[in-house]
Formats: C-alpha cells, sequence, structure tokens
C-alpha cells in the first residue's frame, strides 16, 4: 500500500445524492488526522461539500472521461471510493487508473459485467501494483458478502457448504441503483459474454468447487414461504470470495432469493422484472424508466428512515446448521454510504490480509468491516447453530 500520498481517501462522485451521504459519514467517523479529498467536476459544489463537514478536507477537480485526470487523481491517493455510475459508462478509466497506479478502488457497481471486465483488464496488473480492486461496497453486495462469510465460520471447517439467502426489503431503489440494473439488462447479451471469457481465463482453485447458484422458483424448504431467486451480482461476488478463501470448505454454493410470501406475489415479481428486461431492449423506453427516478436523485430524510433490510441466511455443512441474519436502515442511501465509506476507512486504517487485484470486501477486509457495520448500526447475528 502506497504511503507517500497527497491524500488517504478521496471521495470522486462526493456531489451526487449517495456521494454526499458518503461524504457526511466519512467526515464524522474519519480520524481526524485522516487526509480526505472530495473529487467531482464541479468545484463550487465540491467546495459546497467539502465546507459541510466541519474539518479540513481537500477539493479535486476531476473527470472521469479524462485518462490524464484520472491518472493524476489516483496517484495522489492511497484509496479511491467512486459513486460515479453506471459503471460500465462511467468507471473504466478510474479503476484502470487505480490498477495503473496501486490505488485501492471502490466502488458500488451491480452490474455483472463490469466486474467481469475489470478483472479480464485489470486483475493481473493490480497483483503487480499492489492494487486491491473491490467492487459492490455497498448494498450490492456487502450484506451478501460479509453475512455469507459471517454463516460459514458458524460452521465446521473442511465441510462442503451450501448457503441460502433470503432478502426483505422496505425501501426506495435509488437513482443510480436503477441505472446500474437497466445498463446491466440492455447490456445482458454482451455480459454474458465477459462471464464466458472470465471463466476461461480464471484460474480454479486446485482444492475446492464453487458452484452456481441456484435459480429454482417456490416455495422455500428453509422459511415455508416462496421465494424468487435474485439475478444480481451478489452470487458473483460471493463465490468470488470462495474461490480466495480456504475457509468456505471444497464445495460451496450460495443462493440469493427475494422472499416475496405467496405465489401470486412471486409472479407479480418476475412478471415485473420480465417487463422491465424488455423495455430496457428499447432506448427510448429506457430514457423513460431512468428518467422517473434520474441518478443523483433520492428521498427526504424523512423516508429513508422508514426503510429497512433483513437478509436471513441458511447454512448447511459437516452435519450442522446455521442461521443468521444481516439487518439494517435505509438499504438504497443510507446504509449504501456507511457501507462504502467505512469499506474505505478499513483499507486505508485497519490492519488487514494481503491481498492484491480484484478482491472482494470478504477476502480482504472480513471481519474488520464487519466491526466497523457493527459499531454503525447494520447487525450481523447468530439467530440459531444446531
Amino acid at each position: 500500500m502506497p504511503t507517500a500520498r497527497e491524500h488517504d481517501i478521496v471521495l470522486l462522485g462526493a456531489t451526487g445524492f449517495t456521494g454526499r451521504l458518503v461524504a457526511a459519514h466519512l467526515g464524522r467517523r474519519a480520524p481526524q488526522p485522516a487526509r480526505l479529498a472530495m473529487a467531482g467536476r464541479n468545484e463550487d459544489s465540491l467546495r459546497q461539500v467539502a465546507a459541510a463537514l466541519g474539518r479540513e478536507v481537500a477539493v479535486v477537480p476531476a473527470d472521469t472521461g479524462d485518462t490524464a485526470s484520472m491518472e493524476r487523481l489516483a496517484a495522489s491517493t492511497r484509496v479511491l471510493a467512486t459513486t460515479v455510475g453506471p459503471y460500465s459508462r462511467l468507471g473504466a478509466g478510474v479503476v484502470a487508473a487505480c490498477a495503473a497506479q496501486g490505488t485501492d478502488y471502490l466502488d458500488l457497481t451491480g452490474e455483472p459485467g463490469f466486474y467481469d471486465l475489470t478483472y479480464l483488464r485489470h486483475h493481473d496488473q493490480a497483483c503487480r501494483s499492489g492494487a486491491r480492486l473491490v467492487h459492490a461496497c455497498g448494498f450490492d453486495s456487502v450484506p451478501h458478502d460479509l453475512g455469507v462469510q459471517f454463516t460459514v465460520e458458524q460452521l465446521p471447517e473442511g465441510a462442503a457448504i451450501d448457503v441460502r439467502g433470503y432478502l426483505k426489503v422496505h425501501g426506495t431503489v435509488s437513482g443510480g441503483t436503477l441505472a446500474s440494473a437497466l445498463e446491466v439488462m440492455s447490456a445482458a447479451r454482451g455480459a454474458a459474454a465477459l462471464a464466458i471469457a472470465r471463466r476461461l481465463v480464471e484460474p480454479a482453485p486446485p482444492d475446492r468447487r464453487v458452484r452456481p447458484a441456484s435459480h429454482m422458483v417456490g416455495k422455500s424448504h428453509d422459511t415455508g414461504n416462496w421465494a424468487v431467486p435474485m439475478p444480481t451480482i451478489d452470487a458473483l461476488v460471493v463465490a468470488r470470495s470462495a474461490r480466495l478463501c480456504r475457509r468456505y470448505g471444497p464445495d460451496f454454493r450460495y443462493s440469493p432469493f427475494l422472499a416475496v410470501g405467496t405465489p401470486s406475489r412471486a409472479a407479480a415479481v418476475a412478471a415485473g422484472a420480465a417487463a422491465m428486461f424488455a423495455a430496457a431492449q428499447v432506448p427510448v423506453l429506457r430514457h423513460k424508466l431512468q428518467a422517473l427516478r434520474p441518478p443523483g436523485t433520492g428521498p427526504q430524510e424523512e423516508r429513508r428512515d422508514r426503510s429497512w433490510f433483513s437478509l436471513r441466511l441458511y447454512g448447511e455443512g459437516g452435519g450442522r446448521r446455521a442461521l443468521t441474519e444481516v439487518t439494517g436502515g435505509d438499504p438504497g442511501y443510507g446504509e449504501t454510504a456507511k457501507m462504502l465509506a467505512e469499506s474505505a476507512l478499513c483499507l486505508a486504517f485497519d490492519d488487514l490480509p494481503s491481498t492484491a487485484g480484484q478482491v472482494t470486501t470478504a477476502s480482504c477486509m472480513g471481519p474488520a468491516l464487519r466491526r466497523r457495520l457493527q459499531e454503525v448500526g447494520i447487525q450481523f447475528r447468530t439467530v440459531e447453530a444446531l
């Protein structure tokens, strides 16, 4: 990790809705000697954000479309966290600069194609430079990634492990999340090709197997209620953690589901997702959907305060079972901001295992980040262990 840098943490995209929440959390939680900087295109707006933090914060004008700008920004800091998405369109230059400069990189992407493309283009270089490239450091996919790791820790070492996650959520989808979801759906064919390309070059662990997630729709034997498989980045991230961490056993599988309760609700969710996918293939419809909630916008604080999420994880292995739960408040904004900010602080200031390349929150931060999140109200608990 480079230390002779001007900044400890740079937040790129600090003037957006989620970016401002991340900035505020960093301002509250970063130790006073920490050298923070806010980066983005609008210097006046950046200064407003920095002034609101009540501490000394640098302001750095930067443009994600300018290669030289991104290289200078990455070279100036130890950790760079970005909220500027959709990442497949706006994030390529940022991650490339971090991989080249040996700078730790964090984002909020939920885009599997971008995740795979980063591995193909930058994993090897990041391994050489020492950069840690950590994607999906918000609600996508910290609760799943750290929650599964927490569940695995309750089960015997060396056993084959199967974990199923059931998510319940009450909240508002962020404009950035909607933009990423539409980007993922419109680029599904290209993302599938990138996934195949990655599987061809990513070395498989010689001592263990990581199986694909289950995509069965129906009544869960774990909960007794109906569940719909989640075609999100969560299973991909957890699978990457399982490949990097021996503790996940010789044969591992994780399947994430949305807990919906009834067959009629399951049918409605599936139909809604299918309709949105179809609309995302037509540019004019995609733009109309995005206009309903533009990136950088979000709900008032009172509405966020009423939002929450609960992820229950059922794990089996070695003749034992474990039920764990990850819970928190507003997933799309408040808790996502905490997750990204605490991930940046963890990389910058905590004593962590030596890792490099494309890693995950579980594989490079794990219990240290989990402790941080518990301190700010995101709970990990064991409900039952048999």
